[in-house]
This record gives structure tokens, sequence and C-alpha cells, in this order.
């Protein structure tokens, strides 16, 4: 898959393309469905597929008030996931707040048609642009009978009774319900990160343990049972997030206890893979109280695990 990392570096294939616009955070199923749409319509017309995305996010640039704004999919990871999706290239849009002045008529005079002279553009459900978010499904089918293109609005993809978005995936993520976090991106979600050593406590209990930092949204503080790889290897484990009150901590951090792992991985780069939310953080009397509950929660993992497809 092309990469374009301005919009001065276009090349002359991608003129005629059937395009797509949208910040498309976490590549989930409403993106996977309109990248669905632009590539069968490519095929059929022998013509490129291209989306066009933005770096930062936009809301990073026009609300700087709003933080910590975290993302579902930091950029080289979102363009990762959209080249499984088929697609021929990625332009990426430097969104800086000069950036964000350009209104939806400048948007789509200079980069649409000037630059790619586009055959069809695709856009979801919900989606506007532009300075003052002028440019809606309304606005663009007025613009593609003015210049020559067609436009094709692409429906929701509900789960149960949930739209599919990105925001109701942040918020399912802030919540823990991380099964519907899977279902909703049709994978895992995943959070990487650098093992760094923290209080250890649980090593002196018996167990394996590892603390990530991540700069990723992190699920709502409690246990979970997760996937984690280490080299290129995938492992079982539980997972803590929270402040670990038994011992009075009072910064976040994410501990995990890793099923028959031996090996120092400190410092190492891994992979935490979320399955399922088993419980809250809870407060035990004492290291033995809580040992047992971890033993417990190790029991109960395997059982869920057992049950997840392999692949």
């Amino acid at each position: 898959m092309l990469v374009v990392k301005s919009i001065d570096d276009i090349p002359p294939e991608l003129r005629q393309s059937m395009v797509t616009i949208g910040n498309f955070d976490g590549v989930h199923l409403g993106h996977r469905r309109i990248f669905e749409s632009v590539t069968g319509a490519a095929r059929r017309a022998g013509a490129a597929s291209a989306v066009i995305t933005f770096d930062p996010h936009p809301k990073k640039v026009i609300h700087p008030e709003r933080r910590p704004f975290f993302l579902l999919t930091p950029l080289e990871e979102k363009i990762a996931l959209i080249e499984t999706c088929g697609i021929d290239a990625v332009i990426i849009i430097s969104f800086t707040p000069d950036f964000a002045e350009t209104t939806a008529e400048s948007f789509v005079d200079e980069i649409l048609w000037k630059r790619l002279r586009i055959q069809s553009l695709f856009i979801g459900y919900d989606y506007t642009f532009g300075k003052g978010r002028r440019g809606n499904a309304a606005f663009l089918k007025k613009q593609g009978e003015r210049l020559g293109f067609t436009v094709a609005q692409i429906g929701p993809v509900t789960v149960g009774d949930k739209v599919v978005s990105s925001t109701n995936i942040r918020l399912s993520i802030l919540d823990g319900d991380v099964r519907l976090v899977s279902r909703m991106l049709d994978r895992y979600y995943d959070v990487n990160g650098t093992v760094v050593k923290g209080f250890r406590r649980g090593t002196g209990m018996g167990f394996p343990t590892a603390n990530i930092e991540s700069e990723k949204v992190i699920p709502h503080v409690g246990v979970y049972v997760v996937y984690v790889i280490i080299d290129g290897e995938r492992y079982e484990g539980v997972l803590n997030i929270g402040f670990n009150p038994t011992f009075g901590n009072n910064e976040l951090s994410i501990e995990g206890h890793l099923f028959d792992f031996q090996g120092d991985i400190y410092g190492k780069d891994v992979t935490i893979l979320f399955v399922e939310r088993l419980r809250d953080e809870m407060k035990f009397p004492g290291p033995q109280e809580l040992a047992e509950q971890i033993r417990k929660d190790i029991a109960r993992g395997k059982e869920i695990l057992a049950r997840e497809p392999t692949s």
C-alpha cells in the first residue's frame, strides 16, 4: 500500500480514484464497511482506492483544552490496519491550526478535485468536515453534481443495540466492556507498551508480574483476562489495572500475571490483548488474601481462554 504523507506528493496514478475521508480511529467494523465499498467500486472501475486521513487527530488541534485525548489506534497502527482492508493508498494530511481553517469548499476544490480528480467519494453516515463542519452529505452531493463525481453515504453498523463508532468504542473501553469492544473492532483491543519495574509485589507472592506503561486508551480499573505477546510469542494471563488498594498505592498501574512464563521481560516491548473483564479491583486484608484471589483469577482466566478461538 502506498503511503502519501503530503497532499503535495499525491502521484498521478491516484487521479480518478475511489476515495473516502475520515479519521478512522480504531479501524472498526463501520470503517471496514466503508473500505469494502471503496475497494469494490475501484475493482469494478479499474481504478485505485484511496483513504484520506489526518494526523494528528483533528480534535487535538480544534480542542487543545481537552486533555488527555487518547487514541484507539496511533497513526502507524491505523495505517497497518487500513492496509489489511485492501486499500491501495493512504493520504495523510497534516492537521495544523492553519489547515483547520480550510473551508469545505476549498477542500473539495483543491484536494478532491484539483489534486485527485476523484470518480467517487464514500463517506460514513454522520461524517462532516471543513471549517464549521459544513462538509456534510448534502453539501458533497451538490459539489459532485457541479464537478462530476458521485457521492455514496454508507449506513451505520450496529452490534446489538450499539452503533459502532470510535466514540462508543472509546466509552466502552473506559467502562471496561472489552468483550463489546472486541465485537465492534472485530479483533481484541490491544495496548502496546514497555515493561517497567514496578512494585513487584506479585513476584514476592509467587506470581510473575510486569508493570506496563502505554499511551493508548486504558480500560476501566479491574482485573482482566488477557493474551500478552512477547518477542512474537503469545502467552495467557490475567491483568490488574488500578491502584493496588491492598498496598495503598496512589498511582494507576497495570500489573500482569502470566501463566507458565519463565524469564525476565523488564524493558521489553509487549502487546496486551484484552479478552474479558473478570471483576472490580478489590482491597484485601493483606498479601495472603490477595494471593489467594489471584489464584482464583488465574483459574477462572484459564477457563475463559480455553473457550477462545485458537487463531
